[in-house]
């Protein structure tokens, strides 16, 4: 997904006659390119495809997008494979539960559907860093997206690894995988064509045999492209009539292939809402289906990155744009699995050009949805009591998160010898959004996302400086990504003179939330008002039958939030995204334990579910009950 190459916001058959659309793989299978299409064993194959993204969908949900997928008259899904989530820790796999893609792919072979696999390494995707793993950052001077020999290296292990579980779901192999993208919209970031030719070769050396293509904007096709391999290009709705004569001069023989339609767009922290008609959808895909053009709807399913993983753009005017938890992209089918209008707008088009007599699936039922009555969160501990037990790293100066061995979450860089005096802090080097203490006492913060790097300040020399930085996610698009250290990576003045004797502690803070000593959260509330320092909140709901929900944020400020354990993600009142989703698979019946992470304390001390999401924003947390 390339999100700063232009300004974008204006601008199957029944399975009984679904032999032509359907997936039907067998021993046998060929699949290739033609003179301007795409052939199915020598016959014109169009590509109707839709973006859904296995982790971005609870497991037990993907049968029903994939049957929204069929309901709605496409023939293909198309799915990123993320490489960080499937190797956490170097040379440590995980493919189950969620991440078992191999179960996602026959899913879609037991629906109908054949897929189109991109597995990166680099996926963009507002995801953090793409994809790339966070360890990555700890390999001294690595360069990423490059023939670094230790880039390459890294990438063929994950790409071999990924082979095991998805080589004999290839076409070629009986399975329903169409073809394989190398690398993702590389014209975005570069034009080295020899790292382009390595990134082939592990793919082949890897054991992907099926037609191998590569995605860019029609602008940068001439620098991420490859001889000889099949293009598809990217844009956005009302861009159809433009984009593909520019494909078709640069390459007259390529298939016509919008590999990204997109079919809405996203949110960042601070900034709107966005939204695309639907009509302005519906009139690119009619025009495409009436020429026969193969296309992707990105995204045809919304989702949710959870946790710490949504991404960060960064451009000229916007050097950082941290990315929200939803995913919902204003897609045709919502964030929580709702049909929505520009489902049925596109679904129209797509229905008047399909052969005669075509009769389409129709739609699951929606999942149930549920409200959740508010309730209090009636204990507390202040974020300190998370550091009992742990061991501080010292260094001279500050050192990176991913030097700790951490990817995500928190860092704290304590001083204890502090400066004494009124004077101006600046850390030009911070990743992302820092609360500054001292003595308990919230003195201010800092914000990358709108570079904030400088506070004037009074500080005591008998109280240790702290510093607790929050990595916010890193920049997944664009040369800026070149930089994947989170933390502090650099040096902190006092006066413009350089504070040095770091104690840095690793506060991950992902799955579970750390384990606190609980007080009466009245008390911690009391003391966050006159200090204003972070804490902790805990409290529970009881449910009888778990159905999904959106938990409403509205009335706390900036932090985490933990359900039964599991980090669903972040809240921050600037908005747009005012609730996040959770799905009924994180739940259970009878009890449920929340915990929350309140930067900004006192907070509202209670919580509650909608039966839809919410946006906007506010310019303070708003307190009370």
């Amino acid at each position: 997904m390339a999100p700063t190459r232009r300004v974008f916001l204006g601008g199957l058959a029944a399975a009984g006659a679904a032999a032509a659309s359907g997936c039907t793989a067998k021993r046998g299978h060929e699949f290739r390119p033609g003179d301007g299409v795409f052939l199915l064993d020598g016959k014109p194959f169009q590509i109707r495809s839709g973006s859904i993204h296995y982790p971005r969908i609870p497991r037990e949900y993907w049968r029903d997008r994939m049957r929204q997928a069929r309901a709605m008259g496409l023939n293909t899904i198309s799915t990123y494979c993320f490489w960080d989530l499937h190797e956490p820790r170097p040379g440590s796999f995980d493919f189950t539960g969620n991440l078992d893609v191999a179960a996602f792919v026959r899913t879609a072979q037991a629906e109908g559907l054949w897929v189109d696999l991109r597995p990166g390494p680099y996926v963009c995707s507002e995801w953090d860093w793409g994809g790339l793993p966070g360890w990555l950052a700890r390999t001294p001077r690595v360069r990423v997206r490059s023939r670094d020999p230790r880039f390459l290296a890294a990438s063929g292990r994950y790409l071999r690894r990924l082979v095991r579980e998805l080589g004999p779901l290839q076409i070629t192999h009986g399975g329903p995988i169409l073809m394989v993208q190398v690398e993702n919209e590389y014209g975005s970031f570069g034009h080295d064509h020899a790292y382009m030719r390595a990134m082939r070769r592990l793919f082949r050396q890897a054991g992907f045999d099926v037609h191998l293509w590569t995605a860019d904007g029609a602008d940068e096709i001439p620098d991420g492209s490859l001889p000889g391999t099949t293009v598809g290009i990217d844009f956005g709705a009302g861009s159809a009539r433009t984009e593909f004569p520019k494909l078709l001069r640069q390459r007259p023989h390529n298939p016509h292939f919008c590999s990204e339609f997109w079919t809405g767009w996203f949110d960042h922290w601070g900034g709107p809402h966005h939204t695309v008609p639907a009509a302005v959808n519906a009139r690119d895909v009619e025009w495409m289906m009436a020429r026969g053009y193969s296309f992707n709807l990105y995204m045809f399913a919304g989702g949710t990155s959870f946790g710490y993983r949504p991404g960060a753009n960064s451009g000229p005017q916007h050097p950082y744009q941290p990315d929200v938890n939803s995913y919902d992209y204003d897609a045709p089918i919502s964030e929580a699995g709702d049909v929505t209008p520009k489902f049925t707008a596109i679904q129209q088009a797509i229905v008047r050009h399909l052969p005669a007599g075509t009769r389409l699936p129709p739609a699951p039922a929606p999942a149930r949805r549920m409200a959740l009555a508010r309730f209090a969160l009636t204990a507390a501990a202040p974020w300190t009591s998370a550091l009992h037990g742990l061991h501080p790293a010292r260094s001279h100066a500050p050192t990176c998160m991913e030097d700790l061995g951490q990817s995500f979450g928190y860092v704290l860089y304590r001083l204890a010898h502090s400066p004494a005096g009124r004077g101006k802090l600046a850390i030009p080097g911070i990743r992302d959004y820092a609360t500054v203490l001292q003595g308990g006492r919230r003195l201010g913060t800092l914000d990358r996302r709108i570079s904030h790097f400088e506070l004037a300040l009074h500080l005591t020399a008998a109280e240790p400086l702290e510093i607790l930085v929050e990595n916010m996610g890193r920049i997944n698009f664009g040369p800026a990504m070149v930089d994947g250290r989170c933390g502090i990576v650099g040096p902190v003045t006092w006066d413009g003179r350089e504070l040095t004797g770091w104690e840095q502690y690793s506060l991950p803070w992902m799955s579970p939330p750390p384990n606190l000593p609980w007080a009466p959260a009245r008390a911690g509330r009391s003391a966050a008002s006159k200090t204003g320092q972070p804490m902790f909140y805990r409290g529970s709901c009881h449910v009888n039958h778990p159905a999904d929900t959106f938990l409403d944020l509205r009335g706390w400020g900036k932090g985490e939030v933990w359900v039964n354990g599991r980090h669903l993600g972040r809240f921050w009142h600037v908005g747009p995204q005012q609730t996040l989703y959770l799905p009924a698979s994180w739940l259970r019946p009878g009890a449920n334990e929340f915990v929350l992470l309140e930067l900004e304390p006192p907070g509202r001390g209670s919580l509650a579910g909608l039966t839809a999401p919410t946006y906007g924003g506010s310019p303070a947390p708003a307190a009370g009950a």
